[in-house]
């Protein structure tokens, strides 16, 4: 027993001794571990985190270390370290019998949502086991989980657990008020109402309480307790409240009508997130509106885009009628066509149709023609009070639109009934502006409609004149004389009287009715508005002058040829040349040569002056003075080489040569004139005259060597030639041109060389032209200008260049103008080549040479203004695509002064161009204005013209004009595509731009 008793003790000992030491080891665990728990209740997070961590290893409790993980992962949250959720998620995963498991999870959520960490919380709370949540613990879980889903704005989620603790007395209010502002989001307005009223005060956590009743009153239509419920949250609020506020008070006054004091609180207004939208725009510019603040109104309904609401047709309304009281008329018109077209309200509707169509009369309308605007007005409210003041309009429109071809179509669509005379009224004016633009066909068809229309006497003598006018530029010279003679016995009188006798006298003179024309043309000189026209009166002295001079009436010829010179003019070295020869055919020859001596030193650039040299060569000659005259004949060969009076200034030297004994000289001259002007008459005439001097030399076969050596010569059958040609050439004589073709062609077949072969090709190929087969006479014109000159190049030059230009053949069309511009001895021939070759260049981009002979076209005096204006288009244009803006503003200015129709409306375009790039916003306005209202009917430029207006509004900060525009460019010119990406570019650019002020802008990229 005692030795069991002793091995007790030892054992017991022993246990002591160990339980000693286990106690210390665990009190010292204990020790740290509270030291880190002290720490972490005075939030010294880090410090307790080390320390808890030293106790996990060392502890050997897993109590301890449960508890010692928790803390680790709970500083973790509280430090926001990366792994705070790993340490957290891992706790819960190594000790789930722990305790602090579901302490673990809902604290986190708690921090995280009491440090406003939403997104955190809600993952949190959703690991939460709600079983094992103590009742306080529930509802603040019930609460907060709720208030989480409501910043995630998944109110319907948030419902459920609000609802659980609407009850509650710690957190019913608070879940009541979201529960009200869950409505409010949903506009439930009455519910939200009501909840908000058991509510009471605001939660602690939420001051808006008062901001939401406001808006609640304002959305439910109660403006005064909307207003003092706003009043009173005003002076405590922050500045978003503040804004949001001053929104409900201007709005409910707003709609109490109340518009001036609503005006500083709609001012004050800030927008959502610094944005207004187009219903915010209405109000405050509507407030502006009633209080007669016209500019800031338009100022501000400017900035409604993309409206399509009944909010924004009144405000394109009155809009309108703000512009109106600025007297802003243009402008109106674009704000009147947006409130038509969305018709919404009928009544703002009809009135706004009523205004466009008005204002479309009144000053244009660039996107259609004023009579279609007003006949749509009126069949869209065929019994309205306006009724009778429309039609009044439309009919006048059909003048002040000036798009007469438009007008006439409408007219002609079932609408002419009753409208007889206006429809001959403007098919006069469309007759006058298609011969205008050189459409003589189209003219006449016009005017022949008019004379059947009209019954006014001024009217119907207008457009029987321009029908004679018509006919002439036709060619057709008896209509067109037939014609003057009607006009001339109508009594009334019309503007162009004036020109009557003058165009008469020339269609008398194409006729060759001579005695007729001199009448006419003395007549128009008696006129007193001959006097103011001197390019005109010089040219009715010349042409009376050359009437006399046909008739043989050589001294009336030379009285008037004087009184051309004397008015120094153009074309007085043509009146000097034709006094002159005059003076010879009243055998006054001393007089004659003495006047052409005096022309060869005055007249030295004159294109007469080759004329003068040949005939003052052979009056030299005629007059026994032979020694001058072959000088003068040779100066004519030295100074004018290519000339069509060489070759015959070359015969009669060798002649004269001949006549003197001069054999061998003149045998030199008589080749000379053989090999060089090969198939010419002069050709025929040398090689005859050359035999005669080999006869009388007595070398005929050398004779006989020569002459088969040339081309164009066949020796043996040149008696079958002659005969041949003459048989052939009878068609075309009696004008008889498909014989012509015949026969001259058969004759080339036989002689394709022979004496008369240039004769030949040139008759047969005007025979080809004059039957319309321009194509197969080209080869003929080209055989013919191949040549060296004769008394046919000029014309076939003229005729190949005439097919070449018709057919777009600018290649070939080139060297033969250029070659007519330089052989021409017609100056109307030289003002066609050079006219022509500027466009040429033009249409084949060598810009420098078109703007080259654009300036040749104007150095002479005498063109016609249409001419004038080509030229001056073509520098202005050809200055534009060169890129020199400089010389294409100063083109387009000149053209502008004189050009009508098309070349007017393109020279009105590049005037706004330039307005627009010089910041002249205003100007560009009024001038584009004017271009629609005037020149309406030329499409492309009136839609390019209108981009640019848009560009000037959009720049006047007047976005809703220029978006109206640059809609209708889009929807009205589909025609011009390069046009419309323009505008729509444009649209994008404002839109995108005005979207990050307005909230109901969206941009065109996302539309």
């Amino acid at each position: 027993m005692r030795k069991l008793a002793m091995t007790l003790l030892f054992v017991l000992s022993f246990t002591t001794i160990a339980a000693a030491q286990q106690s210390k080891i665990f009190t010292d665990d204990l020790t740290t571990y509270n030291q880190a728990l002290d720490l972490y209740q005075e939030d010294q997070y880090l410090a307790s985190q080390r320390l808890f961590e030293k106790v996990m290893e060392v502890s050997k409790d897993e109590v301890v270390k449960g508890n010692a993980a928790y803390y680790i992962a709970n500083c973790a949250v509280r430090l926001n370290q990366r792994n705070a959720d790993y340490l957290v998620e891992r706790f819960v995963e190594q000790y789930p019998t722990s305790t602090k498991k579901n302490s673990a999870i809902i604290d986190v959520a708690d921090y995280y949502f009491n440090n406003a960490n939403y997104r955190k919380a809600a993952i949190w709370y959703q690991k939460v086991a709600v079983e094992t949540l103590s009742r306080k613990q529930i509802n603040r879980y019930y609460f907060n989980t709720g208030y989480t889903l409501v910043q995630s704005r998944k109110y319907d989620e948030a419902k459920s657990f609000f609802n659980r603790v609407s009850d509650d007395k710690e957190y019913g209010s608070k879940a009541k008020y979201y529960l009200g502002y869950i409505a409010y989001e949903g506009d439930e307005l009455q519910e939200a109402s009501d909840l908000f009223d058991e509510v009471g005060a605001s939660p602690e956590t939420d001051e808006k309480l008062s901001y939401y009743q406001a808006d609640l009153n304002y959305k439910l239509g109660r403006f005064d307790k909307a207003i003092e419920l706003a009043k009173t949250q005003l002076p405590k609020s922050n500045r978003k409240e503040q804004s949001e506020l001053n929104r409900i008070i201007g709005q409910s006054l707003f709609n109490q009508e109340k518009y001036q004091e609503a005006l500083p609180y709609l001012i004050e207004y800030k927008g959502v997130r610094g944005r207004w939208n187009n219903n915010d725009y209405y109000q405050l510019g509507y407030a502006y509106y009633k209080q007669g603040d016209f500019e800031k109104a338009v100022e501000t309904f400017n900035k409604i885009i993309d409206g399509v609401n009944a909010t924004a047709q009144n405000a394109y309304y009155h809009l309108g009628q703000s512009y109106i009281k600025l007297n802003r008329n243009e402008d109106a018109l674009n704000a009147f066509k947006k409130a038509h077209e969305m018709g919404l309200d009928d009544q703002i509707s009809k009135d706004a149709a009523y205004n466009y169509a008005k204002l479309s009369y009144e000053n244009g309308n660039p996107y259609q023609s004023v009579p279609a605007v007003i006949l749509q007005y009126l069949e869209a409210y065929p019994d309205s009070d306006k009724s009778q003041e429309m039609n009044a309009l439309l009919i006048d429109s059909y003048f002040s639109s000036k798009n007469y071809q438009e007008a006439l179509k409408l007219l002609e669509d079932g609408r002419i009934k009753g409208n007889e005379e206006v429809y001959g009224k403007v098919a006069l004016f469309y007759g006058l502006n298609l011969f205008t633009a050189g459409a003589y066909k189209d003219a006449l068809t016009n005017l022949n409609k008019a004379i059947d229309y009209i019954s006014d006497a001024e009217l119907k003598k207008r457009a029987l004149f321009w029908k004679a006018e018509s006919r002439y530029e036709l060619n057709d010279f008896e209509g067109a004389s037939d014609n003057f003679k009607k006009v001339q016995a109508i009594n009334t009188p019309i503007e162009e009287d004036d020109l009557l006798n003058y165009d008469m006298g020339y269609a008398q003179f194409k006729l060759k009715k001579y005695d007729e024309a001199i009448k006419s043309f003395t007549a128009y000189s008696q006129q007193a508005s001959a006097k103011t026209n001197t390019l005109r009166l010089n040219d009715a002295y010349l042409r009376i002058g050359d009437a006399n001079f046909v008739t043989k009436n050589y001294w009336p010829g030379m009285e008037a040829y004087n009184k051309a010179i004397e008015m120094n003019g153009f074309n007085a070295d043509y009146a000097a040349f034709q006094k002159a020869i005059s003076y010879g055919f009243v055998q006054r020859n001393e007089r004659k040569i003495e006047d052409l001596e005096e022309f060869i030193t005055k007249f030295r650039t004159s294109s007469y002056r080759d004329d003068v040299l040949y005939e003052l060569g052979n009056t030299y000659i005629n007059t026994n003075q032979t020694a001058q005259g072959v000088i003068t004949y040779d100066q004519l060969i030295k100074e004018y080489p290519k000339s069509g009076y060489t070759s015959q200034a070359m015969m009669r030297k060798g002649l004269q040569l001949y006549n003197e004994g001069k054999l061998e000289v003149s045998l030199t001259v008589f080749k000379q004139v053989a090999e060089k002007y090969a198939g010419t008459p002069q050709a025929v005439q040398a090689i005859s005259s050359a035999r005669q001097v080999y006869i009388d030399q007595g070398r005929t076969n050398d004779y006989a060597v020569w002459v088969r050596g040339l081309d164009g010569v066949e020796v043996t059958d040149n008696e079958l030639d002659d005969t041949a040609y003459e048989s052939a050439e009878q068609p075309f004589i009696q004008g008889d041109m498909k014989g012509t073709v015949r026969e001259l062609t058969k004759y080339l077949q036989q002689f394709p060389n022979g004496k008369y072969a240039l004769k030949a090709h040139f008759y047969l190929a005007q025979a080809q032209f004059s039957q319309d087969k321009k194509l197969e006479s080209i080869v003929h014109y080209d055989y013919v200008i191949s040549k060296e000159r004769s008394e046919f190049t000029e014309q076939a030059l003229a005729r190949l260049s005439e097919i070449h230009l018709e057919t777009k053949d600018y290649v070939k069309a080139i060297p033969v103008l250029k070659q007519l511009e330089q052989l021409a001895d017609f100056p109307q021939n030289v003002i066609y080549a050079q006219s022509n070759l500027m466009k040429v260049y033009y249409e084949t981009e060598i810009y420098r040479e078109a703007v080259t002979y654009a300036n040749k076209v104007l150095s002479d005096s005498s063109i016609e203004n249409n001419v004038r204006s080509d030229a001056e288009i073509i520098i202005a244009r050809s200055s534009w695509k060169q890129g020199d803006e400089a010389a294409a503003k100063a083109g387009y200015e000149k053209v502008a002064k004189t050009a009508t129709g098309s070349l007017a409306a393109e020279a009105i375009y590049y005037q706004a161009y330039f307005e627009n790039k010089e910041g002249k916003h205003e100007a560009v306005i009024t001038t584009v204005n004017g271009l629609s209202k005037n020149y309406g009917g030329y499409k492309l430029w009136s839609a390019k013209g209108l981009v640019l207006m848009a560009q000037s509004y959009h720049a006047l900060n007047q976005t809703l004009n220029a978006t109206t525009i640059l809609d209708a460019v889009v929807a009205n010119f589909k025609q011009y595509p390069d046009v419309v990406a323009t505008a729509q570019n444009e649209l994008s650019k404002i839109k995108t731009e005005a979207a990050k002020t307005n909230s109901s802008v969206i941009p065109t990229s996302q539309n």
